[in-house]
């Protein structure tokens, strides 16, 4: 059996089977590396960029090594902490055939959500917990759940959740699990907070680094589009317009759900991300993208380690980003698994200084352009027709009797009013005969709307 196989690599037959069944076959460089150590049950530290497949490298020995235990009440077996709600998900949606293929029982635990499913979940008994920090530690202080049946513990974006403030929690918590226990922390950077964390929490931990938190894909081509801001917005209006998944970030929330607004208005399809949301409007967001019934996501930086979407082409940073860590971890929003795939910084004259320096700490040489709208770079980076079918419209919530409640649609407020200069839900159906019309309409009043903030 060769060592490029999952089989060669320890990973028991029954998983193996789920990773075929869904097209997973070859392990990546990450996996490799970890894997033989991790069903071991050694701590390990795993170094690798985002989109490299460190889900499935501490998914696989975690739920391999649990087969055949037994659960008990408030006592799960095994944890894993992650910064984000949006991450969450993507990993428990990740560990369930995996976690069925083994008789094996998993629960997610974040805030924005009411907690009674949670806590009904627990006092029956899971074996695997994936959690954000803060509701976590509300649930332990409540009496609802007990770390200290835990085997194997994971952290996983370890270096986001020291940029978000979350690492005194999480030492609270890693704090509570049995320090014999096997633990995994993976990573995209290993910087001081992360390291204080290895060197207090993991025992003779083997380290393991795929490639460089530095390096950017060689899949993922980086361009800088210089423009006036005048031709800012028609710029990001074409960009978003093309066909393929695009994600959009913005530096704050505001100017997320205000743009995401204008795109709607202009007639793109698109939908927001970021913390003023409810658990229920950031499920209800991500879903549409996921679904294609929305190509187009804005988000801001906090989102950014949340979006785990294989196919997206096209990665815009309407603002650019603070520092290159964010950057680094915008970008890795394309060229996943092994695609392809291009990142577009739109950069004006007062952010040429900015944005230099920004490359060089992210290791990166792009491509610059002057560009405005109609220059032949923006069908370069995003090819195809553009189209301005008319904005999202979320879909009608049913009740628990079957009615269905008025939905409100992204371009109204939550009077259900239609703001002003709004797209009609489920007009602006692109035709033939009046594409070129709707498309310079839009734009002139995206670029307006623009204007106005």
């Amino acid at each position: 059996m060769s060592s490029d196989t999952f089989g060669a690599l320890g990973v028991p037959t029954a998983l193996v089977a789920v990773l075929t069944a869904r097209g997973i076959t070859t392990p990546t460089p990450i996996q490799a590396a970890t894997l033989p150590d991790s069903l071991a049950g050694r701590d390990v530290l795993g170094r690798g960029r985002t989109g490299s497949g460190k889900t499935y490298a501490f998914l696989l020995p975690m739920v391999a090594r649990l087969t055949g235990g037994r659960r008990t009440p408030k006592r799960p077996r095994a944890l894993i902490l992650a910064p984000t709600r949006e991450l969450v998900n993507q990993i428990n949606e990740s560990l369930l055939p995996l976690a069925e293929a083994a008789g094996l029982t998993s629960r997610t635990i974040f805030g924005g959500v009411g907690q009674n499913p949670q806590v009904t979940a627990l006092r029956k008994g899971v074996d695997i917990v994936v959690a954000c920090p803060g509701r976590l530690e509300d649930l332990i202080g409540q009496g609802h759940v007990s770390l200290d049946a835990i085997e194997i513990t994971v952290l996983d974006e370890a270096d986001h959740m020291a940029d978000l403030g979350f690492l005194p929690a999480v030492r609270r918590l890693l704090d509570r699990t049995p320090a014999t226990g096997q633990r995994m922390l993976f990573s995209a950077t290993l910087d001081k907070a992360v390291h204080g964390l290895v060197t207090r929490y993991l025992r003779r931990a083997v380290t393991h680094e795929a490639d460089s938190a530095q390096s950017p894909v060689a899949a993922m081509d980086h361009h800088i589009l210089h423009v006036t801001k005048e031709a800012h917005p028609k710029v990001l209006l074409d960009l978003a317009a093309a066909p393929g998944r695009t994600v959009i970030f913005t530096r704050t929330k505001h100017r997320a759900k205000s743009l995401t607004r204008k795109l709607n208005s202009a007639g793109v399809p698109a939908v927001e991300l970021h913390g003023n949301l409810s658990q229920n409007a950031r499920t209800r967001m991500m879903d549409a993208f996921h679904s294609g019934a929305v190509q187009t996501l804005v988000a801001t930086d906090i989102a950014a380690r949340g979006i785990h979407v294989d196919d997206v082409s096209l990665v815009v940073h309407a603002d650019p980003p603070a520092e290159h860590k964010a950057y680094l971890h915008r970008s890795g929003r394309t060229a996943r698994a092994g695609a392809s795939g291009t990142v577009v910084t739109l950069m004006t004259d007062e952010q040429r200084r900015d944005v230099g320096d920004l490359m060089r700490k992210a290791g990166i040489r792009p491509t610059t352009t002057v560009a405005a709208v109609g220059h032949p770079v923006l069908q370069d980076l995003a090819p195809g027709e553009r189209a301005f079918p008319g904005g999202w419209v979320a879909p009608v919530p049913q009740t628990p009797a079957g009615n269905t409640r008025r939905s409100v649609p992204n371009n109204t407020d939550r009077s259900g009013r239609g703001r002003r200069g709004a797209a009609k839900p489920g007009a602006g159906r692109r035709s033939g005969q009046s594409g070129n019309r709707r498309r310079s309409g839009g734009a002139a009043a995206f670029s307006s709307q623009m204007g106005r903030g």
